[in-house]
């Protein structure tokens, strides 16, 4: 497995937990947690993607 890959994956489970501390203090929706976690995911993918592509 490539390291950059696994570094993605720990900084999207960092930035998940820090997320899931700002929406208890926003009072964020479920729906947008959800949309700031599918935008985040997609801007990982696509750093991944210019790196190796």
């Amino acid at each position: 497995m490539d390291t950059g890959l696994i570094l993605l994956v720990f900084l999207a489970l960092l930035f998940a937990w820090l997320l899931n501390k700002v929406r208890r203090f926003f009072r964020l929706s479920p729906v947008a947690y959800g949309g700031v976690m599918v935008v985040f995911v997609v801007a990982m993918l696509l750093i991944w993607g210019q790196q190796h592509g």
